[in-house]
């Protein structure tokens, strides 16, 4: 154990002195309680009232998480151990009277049982700790400095995976500057598996995880290498001094932080060439983060109110270009192809596109409103007026990649701009940039206005894919063509006697009728309502005609008549121009 350990921390631990005057220690004597016992000590805080808080929300996860709901058996003590007066003033908020106590100690519990990168989790395997979710700050001390030491189940073999620098000679204790840096370090412990390490420019970075799976290790970390090198290569900068993927098990979602991200994960999907491109577009995803939004961030990103939501219209920006980077870093690697960087592109229009949402949400506004709406848009009927800022950021992020590069003749590209987001409002005023400042910085290298972009940002004007395209010499098919036989739109899932409604197309046939997510179809023209039944309308009936549904609608039985529509889409496949010009030919080959 004690071997397994120095090689994750004595890379990069540091010899100094115990740091500030807050100390937590966490031990799990009883995983299968799924409790984490907290000991919080304060020492040489002033004040005859102190309150503590906890986070509503995580960085990274724009969701208020409730964290302090899971918050057990709080009690707090003088240095003496003599018990102190203390009430719960609000859902997050905690006060202790100490009086002329000099050291303050808390101690409760965290119930862990959400397996999630963004909650909290425990079990007789692993520990997973987000630590917003579990780390109290003293109102007010957010810039103070702190230690936490783990103290991890006694039949657990593993390493301790985090991004938090450990503490010479003490073990399995880690230092954090401040409560933004210890709020931004997930920490995994258990019966983990650490693969072998790598470095670039001299850096080294980790990848340890729970239940990784049976895959080529050697391979994938070579993978993994390329990937950081890829990234790296965009911005010419390595702000960290170790980086850790933390792995914690299979599942979905993945948070990004500083010099750490926390993924699901599982090597089984390395078997198809679908899943290992679906992997390693996540893996340089989370990677890539460590640049756009935790550096190149919206100035409402950092520094943080941790007691409500942090709002920015720039989220289009933040997750979609780290969507639409991943692209060209593998295939600059060589783990993706050509066509499969038109396919991805092609897919995120399709997504965007094909729902009614771009008719009534822009990016800007998708970006705003994420914490009501969720990442992916709404669900239920409000869906329909909802986009994913995942779908229409990378396409605005390769628009504007073209408009950039044709209009300085191949000159200049996006890497100029986040180059100069990160030198000018990271590393020189130390600060996010505002929505103008970005569109400036853009212009500026462009060397000419964008307002036709920014207009696609903030408003739902529908989009001139061709132009844009054109530029980097490729054609994008945006032409409606209709799909043979008639359609009634809808999604289902086959039941014993019935069909049950899943999805019902914006304004299709079946929406007109009357038909919502959840409507169970009992007869189709007084047949039993089956697959054949369905399938018998496309082969028999013409649009125009009209169809009979007996339905079920909150239980109650009723009659419908949908008439049968025309289906057009548009498949937005992106292949190369037949003949380009030599400036369309030399943005392609710089760009792929």
């Amino acid at each position: 154990m004690f071997a397994a350990v120095f090689l994750v921390t004595i890379p990069h631990s540091f010899g100094q002195k115990k740091v500030g005057n807050l100390a937590f220690t966490v031990s799990m004597e009883d995983p299968a309680t799924h409790l984490y016992h907290v000991t919080f000590r304060c020492n040489g805080i002033p004040g005859d009232t102190l309150s503590f808080k906890m986070p509503v929300w995580t960085p990274g996860y724009y969701q208020l998480m409730n964290y302090a709901q899971q918050v057990q058996n709080f009690q707090a003590t003088d240095g003496s151990g003599k018990p102190l007066k203390w009430d719960k003033t609000a859902n997050s908020r905690w006060k202790v009277y100490p009086k002329k106590a000099k050291s303050v100690t808390l101690t409760y519990d965290v119930k862990a049982t959400r397996d999630f990168v963004a909650g909290n989790f425990l079990d007789e395997n692993r520990g997973y700790i987000s630590p917003a979710g579990v780390f109290l700050y003293p109102e007010g001390r957010l810039k103070h400095p702190l230690t936490v030491t783990l103290k991890p189940y006694a039949k657990w073999s593993g390493p301790i995976a985090t991004g938090l620098d450990s503490v010479a000679g003490q073990p399995h204790t880690f230092v954090a500057p401040d409560y933004d840096s210890l709020y931004d370090s997930p920490m995994l412990m258990g019966n983990l598996e650490q693969l072998p390490s790598f470095t670039v420019q001299g850096i080294p970075h980790y990848f340890i995880g729970y239940n990784l799976g049976n895959f080529d290790r050697q391979q994938f970390m070579a993978d993994l290498k390329k990937i950081v090198e890829g990234s790296v290569a965009v911005i010419g900068d390595i702000p960290y001094k170790h980086y850790t993927f933390i792995a914690i098990g299979p599942g979905g979602g993945g948070i990004e932080h500083l010099n750490s991200t926390s993924i699901s994960f599982s090597g089984e999907q390395l078997e198809t060439r679908a899943g290992k491109n679906q992997l390693y577009n996540f893996l340089a995803h989370e990677y890539f983060h460590h640049y756009n939004v935790k550096r190149i961030r919206p100035v409402e990103l950092g520094p943080f109110n941790y007691d409500q939501q942090n709002r920015t219209r720039m989220l289009w920006v933040s997750e979609g270009f780290t969507v639409y980077y991943p692209y060209l870093i593998l295939k600059k690697a060589g783990l993706m192809t050509e066509e499969e960087v038109f396919g991805a592109l092609q897919r995120n229009v399709a997504s965007y596109e094909n729902k009614p949402g771009h008719r009534f949400q822009s990016a800007t506004q998708a970006s705003f409103e994420t914490w009501e709406d969720g990442p992916f848009g709404r669900t239920g009927d409000e869906a329909y007026k909802t986009i994913s800022y995942y779908s229409k950021g990378p396409i605005l992020g390769a628009m504007l990649d073209f408009k950039i590069r044709h209009e300085t003749q191949n000159k200049k590209s996006l890497d100029d701009v986040m180059r100069a987001l990160y030198q000018t409002y990271y590393q020189t005023e130390k600060r996010g940039f505002t929505e103008n400042e970005f569109w400036a910085e853009c212009e500026k290298i462009a060397g000419t206005s964008l307002k036709e972009l920014f207009d696609y940002a903030s408003t739902v004007t529908e989009i001139d894919y061709p132009k844009y395209f054109a530029y980097a010499g490729l054609a994008i098919d945006a032409t409606p063509k209709e799909v043979p036989g008639s359609w009634l739109g809808i999604s289902f899932k086959e039941k014993v006697d019935s069909l049950l409604v899943t999805e019902a197309e914006w304004e299709s046939p079946a929406w007109k009728a009357g038909l919502r997510k959840g409507t169970v179809i009992l007869k189709i023209d007084g047949r039993k309502a089956d697959v054949q039944a369905l399938s018998a309308l496309v082969k028999t009936k013409k649009p125009g005609d009209p169809v009979k549904l007996l339905v079920l609608q909150n239980d109650q039985p009723k009659e419908i008549t949908a008439v049968l529509g025309k289906k057009s889409e548009r498949s937005f496949e992106i292949t190369r121009l037949p003949n380009p010009t030599a400036l369309q030919a030399a943005i392609l080959k710089a760009w792929l």
